[in-house]
């Protein structure tokens, strides 16, 4: 099972989407259609997230690559472009990458 850990050597993309309420669904539905036709078939890939906002208006990709190397591949790669076109015509995006420094979770 994967799970976020700061001992995994990663880096970490955290997407906030800004989009009108009535586009959200069709932002989520672009942004996984991507990951399964391209994305996940990419190198360095590890795993995508995909959040909504509850109030119609944010939505989060929380994604992990290998390394920045393989990230910024991905963005230029021809096949996957088309799809980040056709989420920014839907919404404003701030995209950053980070790294893991600390996790917590309640026993189980």
């Amino acid at each position: 099972m994967a799970r976020i850990s700061t001992d995994q050597q990663v880096v970490t993309l955290i997407n906030v989407f800004t989009v009108a309420p009535e586009h959200q669904q069709r932002l989520i539905d672009l942004l996984v259609e991507a990951t399964e036709q391209v994305i996940s078939r990419l190198p360095g890939y590890i795993s995508a997230n995909i959040h909504r906002g509850l109030d119609g208006t944010r939505v989060v990709n929380y994604a992990q690559w290998r390394s920045v190397a393989d990230f910024e591949a991905m963005l230029r790669h021809p096949e996957a472009r088309p799809h980040f076109e056709a989420a920014w015509r839907l919404a404003t995006n701030e995209p950053h990458l980070y790294e893991v420094v600390y996790t917590h979770s309640a026993a189980g």
